[in-house]
């Protein structure tokens, strides 16, 4: 992120690189369709909606997308080789039907779905706390940087900077720990 700041500090002629790194710290936080989730979580989750009814891989992916109220939409990149992958293990079968492939699982796909619980696969992620809370305390920290660099006198700039490299120290720190 340091490179991401003028060289010359935030002078009212650098408002715009402090702007411009405020939205790029943002953007590292948005959550994007086909995030990584562990592969697991993608088999049991084609599993438990070809549970209910046989569908195609598109029919999968947006199902999966519906059922997580949109947090989580999985890649075709990730669903199709999972649904050869099933099929390869004889836990799903794949019919042509109007050129698209209709996978329904197969009698060991209905027992290797009943002994799991995808419900947790469905759930919103935590209250507020954890991840959900982190890029909105980002970005509020973004914003009172961009305005000291606006307002604030160089001592007041320069406070600010001590007070952001011990910040990152620590969330290093954080990190280091096990």
């Amino acid at each position: 992120m340091q490179d991401s700041f003028p060289a010359g500090g935030f002078g009212a002629g650098n408002i715009d690189g402090v702007w411009q790194a405020v939205e790029d710290f943002r953007s590292r936080f948005e959550k994007r369709p086909g995030s990584r989730v562990g592969r697991g979580e993608v088999r049991l989750a084609v599993l438990a909606v070809l549970a209910e009814q046989p569908m195609h891989g598109y029919q999968v992916i947006h199902e999966i997308e519906e059922r997580s109220g949109g947090k989580w939409k999985p890649s075709a990149g990730s669903v199709y080789p999972t649904l050869q992958l099933l099929a390869d293990e004889g836990l799903l079968t794949a019919e042509e039907s109007n050129g698209r492939k209709i996978y329904s699982l197969t009698q060991a796909g209905r027992e290797e779905v009943a002994g799991a619980d995808p419900s947790s696969l469905w759930e919103p992620a935590g209250s507020g706390v954890g991840f959900a809370a982190l890029p909105k305390a980002g970005v509020e920290l973004a914003q009172v940087v961009g305005q000291v660099a606006r307002t604030g006198t160089p001592k007041q700039v320069q406070e600010a900077v001590t007070v952001l490299d011990e910040a990152r120290r620590r969330l290093y720190s954080i990190l280091a720990q096990d």
